[in-house]
């Protein structure tokens, strides 16, 4: 099992070797507690020669662009500017309506925001609330991006964006909150993707991709068995100072770790709106993996 030592933004630390350092394709992975399904067999000796580093979410994408890993859970923001990346098809980390995780945390009303504090460990979240506040929330704000430390980030700012778990620890009753993966849903209908795993499509050389994307999809669905989501809770809760219900639902009601259909519609959606406020390049085409 992994053994977890810390996390540096933008930068990896190695936690797991799985076996011996030759010709691995090399994971980063997200040090969040809604990634812990997905990496259940690498995480517990069950996943294939893999070599894998833990940092946040823009971490993981700066780590494909630089070549530094071969496969990353990426922010879906990421895959409008890294090039040549396929996508493991049909494992997401999306909502469905709200999240939880993904908060705009205020000092004031909505209307009264002129300066957002972004957290720098995101880039979806970012983008997202930049399409929000542009499209349906009175135009366009200013942003400054800064490390996660929420009375930090409000010390000089009206606002702060957090994300994954420092958002839910976040006493929520104390601030004017909005969970913009729910404003997403309310505005749009949809559905609404944060992050997939995608590959450097020159790192299948060699490798049989169709056995890779079975091991994260097996990965994926043994994380999510009742007894395994059990273990999982039982040793997150603590680990954040969370009640174990909290994660329980967090992890079952609040996370879809499918890229359906519904998903795929909200992701496009999101890209479409993206280049249209200026906030993301024109998005490629997504492509598969297999």
């Amino acid at each position: 099992m992994a053994r977890k030592k810390g996390v540096k933004e933008g930068a990896h630390t190695i936690f797991v070797r799985i076996r011996k350092v030759m010709s691995r394709l090399r994971i980063s992975a997200i040090s969040y507690l809604n990634t812990a399904p997905l990496m259940w067999d690498f995480e517990h000796g069950e996943g294939a020669d893999f070599d894998i580093s833990y940092t946040v979410p823009s971490g993981c994408a700066n780590a494909l662009l630089a070549g530094q890993a071969d496969i990353g859970i990426i922010p879906a923001a990421a895959y409008t500017t890294i090039p040549d990346l396929v996508i493991i098809p049909d494992i997401a980390i999306a909502t469905r309506r709200h999240v939880r995780s993904i908060l705009l945390i205020s000092k004031v009303p909505v209307e009264k925001i002129h300066a957002v504090a972004l957290d720098s460990s995101s880039m979806t979240s970012a983008a997202l609330a930049k399409i929000l506040f542009s499209k349906w929330m009175g135009g366009a704000r200013e942003y400054v991006s800064m490390p996660p430390t929420l009375g930090e980030m409000l010390s000089d700012h009206d606002a702060a964006l957090l994300i994954g778990d420092p958002a839910l620890q976040v006493d929520s009753s104390r601030y004017y909150t909005l969970d913009l993966a729910a404003e997403w849903n309310r505005h749009t209908g949809k559905s609404f993707v944060f992050a997939f795993w995608a590959v450097r499509r020159e790192a299948f050389a060699g490798h049989n991709a169709a056995a890779v994307v079975d091991a994260f999809q097996r990965s994926r669905d043994h994380g999510l068995q009742k007894e395994n989501l059990r273990w999982i809770i039982e040793h997150w809760a603590p680990r954040l100072s969370l009640p174990e219900g909290i994660v329980r639902s967090y992890l079952t009601d609040n996370i879809h770790y499918y890229l359906d259909s519904s998903c795929l519609e909200g992701l496009e959606l999101f890209y479409r709106y993206g280049a249209e406020q200026g906030v993301l390049p024109p998005a490629p085409k997504i492509h598969y993996a297999v």
